[in-house]
C-alpha cells in the first residue's frame, strides 16, 4: 500500500470507521476528513443527537451518511434501519447516490423517494426491503399513509437542509413523520443557518444534543477565501446590461444567477441569450421533466449559465460550478450564505458576485456583518476592459491552435497570399478575421455610474458633494457612427482633454452623424471647451449642450 493510501485510511481510521467503509473512502479518492465530518462523525457514532449548523459543501452528507452506514444491521427482513429528509429531489438523489457510494462493500440498499417520480418503482423496492430510506417529506407521508412505508423499525433519522424545508412548508409533514419513528431513534439535524424555527424542532425532538457549527472561519493570514466576493453597484436600469458585461469578463464555465422573481429569471434569461450566451431559466412555473432536463444540460456542458429563483434552484448541486451572480441583494443574510456555498468546493477557488442598487447597499451591510468578511465593491467593466478581454480571448484561441499539428495544409493559403502582400500582414488580417468572427469589437454605450446611497461607510459629519450627487448636462457632440466614433473615444477624449474621470462620464448614445453624451453639470463647460480645441477620430467637432436640455 502506498504512502498516500496509508495517510489517507489512517485519517478516517481515527475516527473509528469500519474497514468496509475505510477501503470505499480511499477509492473515491478521500484523503483526510474535512472539518465537519472530524467534529460529527465521533459523537453520531456513539448515537447522540446531534445539531450542526453547515453550509452546503462542507462534507456534511459523508458526516451523517457514514455513521448511518457503521450502525446498519444485516437484518434486510424489517423496514428501513435509518431515514433521511431532504428539501428536494436533486438532494434526495445526491445523498442517496453518496450513501450506496460509500457503503457499496457493504451492500447496502438505499431508496431516494421523491415527487415526480413513478411511484410504482418506489413501491417495488420497498417491498424487496431497504435499510436507508432518503426522501422529500412530502412524498415520505405519502408512503406512510399507503401503509407502503413503516418506520418502526427506524434507528436514526436525519434531517437535512432543516431550514431550507421549512422555508419550503415541509414544517407540519415532518412533524407527522417523525411522530411515526421509535421515540428512542436518534436524531441528527444539519441546517445552513439557526433561526428560532430550528431551535424549536431541536427541543422538540432531539434529546440533549451535541452542537457544532462549521463554515464561519476567519481565513487565517495569507490565505485566500475559496469564494472570492464582490459587489457591483449598478441602477436598476442597467443591470441586466451590466450583468452582461461581468460575464464577459468573468467567462465563467458554469454559473448560477439567482433572481427574485419568475417574471425576472424569464427576461434575465432572454437577455443572456441575446447576449450570445447559453441560458436556462428554472423556476417554478416548471414541470419536473423540464427541470431535469435544463439540469441535464448545464451538467453536460450545453448549457453555461442557469438563470433561478431560490425556490426553484434549493438543493441543486453542480460540481463544475464557478460562479454564483445575485443579480439582487438577498433580503435575507443567511440566503446569501446558503447561495454562496455552493462554489468553492474540493479546493477549487468559486466566485460569487452580486449586483447591488443603490439603495440596497444597507442589506449589503447586514451580509458583512453575518459573515465577518467585508464584500469589495467593484468598478464595473468599461467598454475597454471588454474589448481588452475579447483580444486575450483571441489570442488565447490562436495560442492553442498553434499547438495543432494539422497546420501544414494551410500553408498553400500562406504561400499564395505572400506573393502579394507581407506575412505580418496576412497574420493581422487572419487575426482579425478570427475576432470578429467570435464577437469582434464591442459596439455598446458605456453604463452610467448611479449616485450611490447614503449607507454605514460613509461617516456622517462627511458627505462632500461627489458628481454623481448632482445634475448631469447631456452635450451634443457633432459626430457619429459615419466617422467611425465609438464609445471609447469619446470617454477617451473627455478623459484625456478635459480630465474628467472616466467614471463621472454618464450614459452615451451615438447615431450615424452625431453622439449624445451625459457629463456632470459642474464639468460641462469645461468638457465643452476642451473637446471644441481637440480632434476626436482626426476631426474637429462641434460640441454643446443639447438644446431640449435648456
Amino acid at each position: 500500500m502506498d504512502e498516500d493510501l496509508v495517510e489517507s485510511e489512517a485519517g478516517f481510521a481515527g475516527l473509528g470507521l469500519r474497514p468496509e467503509l475505510l477501503r470505499a473512502l480511499v477509492s473515491l479518492g478521500y484523503e483526510e476528513p474535512t472539518p465537519i465530518q472530524r467534529e460529527a462523525i465521533p459523537p453520531v457514532l456513539a448515537g447522540h443527537d446531534l445539531v450542526g449548523q453547515a453550509a452546503t459543501g462542507t462534507g456534511k452528507t459523508a458526516a451523517f451518511a457514514l455513521p448511518i452506514l457503521q450502525s446498519l444491521t444485516a437484518d434486510r427482513t424489517g423496514g428501513p434501519q435509518a431515514l433521511a429528509l431532504v428539501p428536494t429531489r436533486e438532494l434526495a438523489e445526491q445523498v442517496s447516490q453518496a450513501v450506496h457510494r460509500y457503503g457499496r462493500d457493504l451492500g447496502v440498499r438505499v431508496l431516494p423517494v421523491y415527487g415526480g417520480q413513478p411511484i410504482g418503482r418506489q413501491l417495488q423496492a420497498l417491498q424487496r426491503g431497504v435499510q436507508v430510506v432518503v426522501g422529500t417529506p412530502g412524498r415520505v407521508l405519502d408512503h406512510i399513509s399507503r401503509g407502503t412505508l413503516h418506520l418502526g423499525d427506524v434507528r436514526t433519522v436525519v434531517l437535512d437542509e432543516a431550514d431550507e424545508m421549512l422555508d419550503m412548508g415541509f414544517a407540519e409533514d415532518i412533524e407527522a413523520i417523525l411522530a411515526e419513528t421509535p421515540a428512542e431513534r436518534q436524531t441528527v439535524l444539519f441546517s445552513a443557518t439557526m433561526p428560532p424555527r430550528i431551535d424549536a424542532i431541536a427541543r422538540r425532538h432531539l434529546r440533549d444534543p451535541v452542537r457544532i457549527q462549521m463554515g464561519r472561519e476567519v481565513a487565517s493570514a495569507g490565505e485566500l477565501p475559496l469564494v472570492r466576493q464582490s459587489a457591483y453597484v449598478v441602477a436598476r436600469a442597467h443591470k441586466a446590461a451590466a450583468l452582461g458585461r461581468i460575464l464577459d469578463v468573468e467567462a465563467p464555465a458554469a454559473a448560477i444567477v439567482f433572481c427574485r422573481t419568475r417574471e425576472e429569471v424569464d427576461s434575465v434569461t432572454e437577455a443572456l441569450n441575446g447576449r450570445g450566451y447559453r441560458a436556462e431559466a428554472l423556476h417554478g412555473g416548471m414541470s419536473q421533466d423540464q427541470r431535469d432536463r435544463v439540469m441535464g444540460r448545464l451538467r453536460g456542458g450545453s448549457t453555461e449559465l442557469l438563470v433561478a429563483t431560490d425556490v426553484a434552484a434549493r438543493g441543486l448541486d453542480v460540481e463544475q460550478l464557478t460562479h454564483v451572480i445575485n443579480f439582487n441583494v438577498p433580503s435575507a443574510p443567511e440566503a446569501y450564505v446558503h447561495r454562496i456555498g455552493r462554489v468553492g468546493r474540493a479546493g477549487r477557488e468559486g466566485v460569487a458576485i452580486t449586483l447591488v442598487e443603490p439603495r440596497e447597499q444597507r442589506m449589503l451591510k447586514a451580509i458583512e456583518r453575518l459573515t465577518g468578511r467585508r464584500i469589495p465593491i467593484e468598478r464595473l467593466p468599461t467598454v475597454t476592459d471588454l474589448r481588452a478581454r475579447r483580444l486575450e480571448l483571441t489570442r488565447a484561441a490562436l495560442h492553442a491552435a498553434l499547438e495543432d499539428d494539422d497546420l501544414q495544409r494551410f500553408r498553400v493559403v500562406i504561400d499564395s497570399l505572400t506573393d502579394e502582400a507581407d506575412l505580418e500582414n496576412v497574420a493581422l488580417a487572419a487575426v482579425k478575421l478570427l475576432h470578429e468572427a467570435a464577437g469582434g469589437d464591442v459596439d455598446e454605450q458605456e453604463i452610467p455610474s448611479p449616485a450611490p446611497a447614503r449607507s454605514d461607510r460613509e461617516p456622517r459629519g462627511d458627505r462632500r458633494s461627489r458628481p454623481s450627487d448632482a445634475g448631469v448636462t447631456r452635450l451634443f457632440v457633432g459626430i457619429g457612427r459615419r466617422a467611425g466614433l465609438r464609445p471609447q473615444d469619446l470617454v477617451g477624449a473627455i478623459a484625456g482633454e478635459a480630465g474628467l474621470p472616466a467614471r463621472d462620464i454618464g450614459a452615451i448614445q451615438i447615431t450615424e452623424r452625431f453622439s449624445l453624451v451625459e457629463v456632470p453639470d459642474s464639468a460641462a463647460e469645461r468638457v465643452i471647451k476642451a473637446l471644441s480645441q481637440a480632434t476626436i477620430r482626426g476631426r474637429r467637432a462641434t460640441v454643446r449642450r443639447e438644446r431640449s436640455n435648456r
